[in-house]
């Protein structure tokens, strides 16, 4: 198992201390993203009130990754008819020798 981090960010001007295995490049990534977002629908909360805008880019980012998540699961569904087709082109072309 991977020694926890502890990384410093800030979002929206609070500064938090996360604990985590992952790389601390990846979890500042991580809330650059979040702040990122809640900037973004900042203007669609009455007073500026970074809890509101926080949870309201929770949800979006939770929209994010359900829609990635069907979209992935529409993929997997495909790949093993897209191999098997071309496995049968590939035969056509080159038939295997025994």
């Amino acid at each position: 198992m991977s020694e926890a981090h502890r990384v410093e960010v800030e979002i929206l001007g609070q500064k938090y201390t996360i604990r985590s295995e992952a790389d601390p490049k990846y979890v500042r990534d991580l809330a650059a993203y979040v702040e990122q977002r809640a900037k973004s629908v900042e203007g669609q909360v009455r007073g500026q009130d970074p809890v509101k805008a926080l949870a309201l880019s929770a949800l979006y980012i939770a929209d994010e990754l359900f829609r990635a998540r069907e979209e992935l699961a529409g993929y997997e569904g495909e790949v093993p008819k897209r191999i098997g087709a071309m496995i049968s082109v590939l035969e056509a072309i080159a038939p295997r020798q025994t």
